[in-house]
């Protein structure tokens, strides 16, 4: 049986189809890893718009503003507070405006609405008796901002000096012991374990076995959820109390209740009460606070966790995470390619389950490979003066049709072409965006060797051969407009340059167009976009493009 996002979304429970990123921490510039946490969550709801015209999507992202962290990132670089978040707030609209990230809500932890979501749902917390003050002692890393159970740590030394540091990111931890607000995680034990019972809740099934593991193996303490505010005094103060402030995890993950409405009866239902998200896209590392801290803390405030976390590896650079103190971040727009490229080759080389590893020359060889070499170099040959001066996409005769049936390579090309839709379908359903580019490639590739073998260049001084040619014509530009429709969630810009190039309506693109035409009994011609065209350039590793 097919798993797919869609058994989840509006098409079966006819309300909006609600997909979130995490918000992203503002103490330094974003990069590829940050990049591709959202590309995922946009290739999620282009195809689920692809397949479902008429569904209403809410897609939410953003920034994470408050904490020590943010503070001495501004201090570092001398600018308010304000103005600080402002501006690398304001990075990542620009980062994700250049990479056609189609969000619909750009949610920042320092907006009103959001402060007001904060305190309203620590007042519910409170009110139901989930949350309780308490003397708390342990290791605090205040580069995680969070507390490290005695279990997850390991002794180091750094710079001659024996430490404490946390076994899962690595970053040192110091003895705290102050006053605090406790969340009564503890009694979300065995709801947590029922709640991850249910098949497919966290995706890949890898993940959602790690926490069950995680949570099986015993006691579950409380949860830490404010810090003094004399610590950390770049936050918001907890309701009733000036001198604690919210810790910064449960601010940030408020935020998709906030996106959704909440408090605000009025506002969630003119949203179409979209909670709870359908499917909400986390990285490895923050997986523990969305597989964990969140559906519990939503469950203590009465509500639904979410129907689906999408939890994927991470980006690398030279085998290790990248990340401000390893100095090895690779910025987005300091790529050698457009950023079509680098969207694709990030949707193209990752795996949910396995780190990939970034380089110059991997973007740079893929996009001329597989963009240039096999995509484009099909669209110049189909539509090139020299070869279609008429500037059109020919009829096809239903006779070439049969007899391309019975040869190689043309009836491998059909084949593949005739079952590419069910195969990316499933696919996309299962977020393996690189299997959907595997099967693309593989029918352009074969749609190169089907021109190539029926040499066209000779047939066009031929007028008995004119019907071949134009049948020659039709495969391999009907090729073109299914790859087209079909990687629309993967490479939107480049897509819709093609189907505009081939004179493809708006109307006839979504998922419902992407059979071949020959099974559509849509077989007849139609002009195409006049004039000179190159799809993609291909791009020389001195130059540097962008979009």
């Amino acid at each position: 049986m097919r798993l797919t996002l869609r058994l989840l979304s509006s098409v079966v429970q006819k309300r909006p189809f609600y997909i979130t990123t995490p918000i992203f921490y503002v103490n330094a510039a974003p990069h590829i890893g940050h990049l591709y946490t959202a590309l995922v969550a946009d290739a999620i709801q282009r195809f689920e718009k692809l397949t479902n015209p008429d569904c209403q999507v809410i897609f939410s992202t953003g920034t994470d503003e408050h904490g020590t962290k943010i503070q001495q990132a501004a201090a570092k670089e001398k600018v308010p507070l304000p103005e600080y978040c402002a501006k690398v707030s304001n990075e990542y609209r620009e980062l994700f405006k250049d990479f056609d990230i189609e969000y619909t809500d750009f949610i920042r932890t320092t907006e009103e609405r959001h402060k007001t979501a904060v305190c309203h749902f620590w007042k519910r917390l409170m009110d139901r008796d989930y949350i309780y003050k308490a003397n708390y002692s342990g290791w605090y890393s205040v580069n995680d901002e969070a507390f490290v159970p005695e279990t997850h740590l390991r002794d180091e030394v750094l710079d001659g000096e024996k430490v404490k540091v946390s076994t899962e990111s690595g970053h040192r931890v110091e003895w705290t012991e102050e006053t605090n607000y406790m969340f009564r995680l503890s009694e979300f034990r065995t709801h947590l374990l029922k709640w991850l019972e249910t098949d497919g809740v966290i995706r890949p099934a890898k993940y959602q076995q790690q926490l069950r593991a995680s949570l099986e193996r015993g006691y579950l303490p409380d949860l830490s959820v404010s810090r003094p505010a004399s610590r950390v005094p770049w936050a918001i103060r907890v309701p009733g109390d000036e001198e604690q402030s919210v810790y910064v995890w449960l601010d940030a993950l408020v935020n998709y209740l906030t996106v959704a409405g909440f408090p605000d009866e009025e506002a969630m239902k003119a949203l179409g009460r979209p909670w709870p998200p359908d499917v909400q896209v986390v990285g490895k590392d923050i997986l523990k606070f969305h597989g964990v801290y969140w559906p519990a803390l939503v469950m203590a405030g009465g509500l639904h966790p979410p129907r689906r976390l999408l939890c994927h590896a991470h980006w690398t650079a030279g085998g290790a995470k990248m990340s401000k103190s390893r100095a090895n971040v690779a910025a987005p727009r300091e790529a050698p390619a457009p950023s079509h490229a680098l969207r694709y080759l990030l949707l193209r080389e990752a795996t949910l389950l396995d780190d990939a590893n970034y380089s110059e020359t991997k973007l740079v060889n893929i996009a001329n490979a597989e963009l240039a070499d096999t995509l484009g170099n099909l669209v110049s040959r189909c539509c090139g003066a020299a070869l279609n001066p008429g500037q059109r996409m020919p009829a096809l005769p239903r006779r070439q049709l049969a007899l391309m049936r019975g040869a190689a390579p043309a009836h491998q090309l059909l084949d593949q072409l005739e079952r590419l839709p069910d195969a990316c379908h499933a696919l996309y359903s299962d977020c393996q965006f690189h299997k959907v580019a595997d099967e693309a490639m593989r029918t352009l590739r074969l749609a190169n060797q089907f021109f190539e073998s029926s040499r066209p260049w000779l047939l066009k001084d031929r007028p008995e051969e004119r019907e071949r040619l134009d049948a020659v014509l039709h495969v391999a530009m009907e090729t073109l407009r299914v790859c087209a429709v079909l990687l629309q969630p993967m490479v939107p810009e480049l897509a819709a340059r093609l189907l505009f190039k081939l004179r493809v309506p708006e109307e006839e693109r979504s998922w419902d167009h992407s059979a071949p035409s020959w099974t559509q009994d849509g077989q007849g011609g139609r002009q195409i976009e006049p004039g000179k065209f190159v799809l993609f350039q291909r791009i020389y590793a001195a130059k540097k493009a962008r979009a």
